[in-house]
């Protein structure tokens, strides 16, 4: 029973033994060799001026429409344009039977002739009274008579002249001309199509897209935000036609070779959706842009003089989504701060509070430190490298042989 125990304090006081071993041995591959300490890459900061922008979605729209609807009633003898083409302001596009129109002119013109000759003999009738009265050979009355009728007949020339003018401009109206330049659309008739003055349907649509309207909407919230800091002199609009630049980005990603002009803002909030319409104007030469796209608009907000960008590969996010950074404080130590950002701009961060200039906010080793740690800071480039492409070839080819 003796040996038995003596066996089992012999066992354990081994196990300990090992155990302290394993753990000495661990301590001394944890510790750094030589008590070197870690290295880190940080990026000074400066402050610099900073063009703010803000991208808003949108849609492109005409800037004219033209429907193109009859003002007098007939059948469509042809068509003389083709759809999806290009038009000219005035450009017939539809021929209505005109007989009838011709007709009606032709039957007022003759109206008007016999008005003309009905007021000449009316005048050379009130020219002979004239004297006649003067000597008591025609009463008073005779004399008022043919003065009436004269004037009569004068004013039955103008309204000749009115039908004239009428039936003249309907028959002008058989030719449907297209009132704006621009693309016309498909056509709605066809030939032998009875068409009526003014109907509901359009017979085609004609379209101007060179320039064209992009429709962009802001949050109200978002331009009183921005109000607030012109207000406070945070931000100070930009100057000059980049005061009014826009530029799109379109539903593929690529960006419109074309710069457009802010050209007014509405003065009314959207109550179902609490935001403002801007409307820029964007030249369109190559027809790219079409009615009804989706695109993002990048408007110019102003400028921040004293502005502080840092790159976001030095910021992390808290347990409760705060931004924070790494900096290397002036005893080379390792300390932990959030901060508060206001937007991206391209692959950085513009920092609002939390940080300022010629601090030192770690970019690279962070998964070897932490808050408290003594570390050697070397600088390093805010925008990482890009990769020698011709260099990484071989390197592949080689590791897939």
């Amino acid at each position: 029973m003796k040996k038995k125990t003596a066996a089992r304090t012999g066992a354990v006081v081994a196990m300990t033994v090992l155990t302290i071993a394993l753990a000495a041995c661990s301590k001394q591959d944890a510790a750094p060799q030589g008590g070197a300490k870690p290295t880190v890459g940080v990026v000074t900061l400066k402050t610099q001026p900073v063009s703010l922008t803000t991208e808003l979605p949108g849609r492109t729209s005409a800037y004219r429409i033209a429907e193109v609807r009859p003002q007098v009633n007939g059948i469509v003898l042809k068509r003389t344009f083709t759809e999806g083409g290009n038009v000219k302001a005035n450009q017939q596009l539809y021929q209505i039977d005109p007989a009838l129109y011709q007709a009606t002119l032709d039957s007022n013109r003759a109206a008007l002739a016999r008005a003309e000759a009905s007021v000449k003999s009316a005048a050379l009738l009130a020219q002979r009274y004239k004297p006649l009265v003067e000597t008591r050979a025609v009463s008073r009355q005779t004399y008022d008579d043919a003065i009436a009728a004269r004037d009569q007949a004068a004013a039955d020339v103008l309204s000749a002249k009115a039908a004239v003018d009428t039936a003249r401009i309907n028959l002008v109206y058989t030719r449907v001309l297209s009132p704006i330049e621009g693309i016309i659309g498909r056509s709605s008739v066809t030939e032998g199509a009875l068409v009526t003055a003014n109907q509901t349907t359009a017979l085609a649509s004609v379209q101007q897209i060179d320039p064209i309207y992009v429709d962009v909407v802001q949050s109200s919230a978002q331009l009183l935000r921005l109000q607030d800091q012109l207000a406070k002199g945070l931000i100070k609009r930009a100057e000059g036609d980049q005061a009014a630049q826009v530029a799109l980005t379109l539903e593929d990603g690529s960006q419109f070779n074309q710069q457009g002009k802010l050209q007014f803002s509405e003065v009314t909030v959207d109550q179902s959706t609490g935001a403002v319409t801007l409307r820029a104007v964007f030249p369109n030469p190559d027809h790219r842009l079409l009615p009804g796209m989706f695109v993002r608009a990048r408007l110019s907000d102003g400028v921040r003089d004293q502005g502080l960008l840092v790159p976001q590969r030095g910021v992390a996010r808290s347990q409760n989504g705060n931004p924070t950074v790494m900096l290397v404080n002036a005893q080379n130590k390792i300390e932990l701060r959030e901060i508060k950002t206001d937007r991206a701009i391209g692959s950085n961060w513009l920092v609002t509070d939390g940080l300022k200039a010629g601090d030192r906010v770690v970019l690279e080793g962070l998964q070897t430190i932490r808050p408290g740690a003594e570390v050697t800071a070397n600088e390093v480039a805010a925008t990482p490298a890009p990769a020698d492409q011709n260099q990484a070839a071989p390197a592949a080819a080689a590791q897939a042989r």
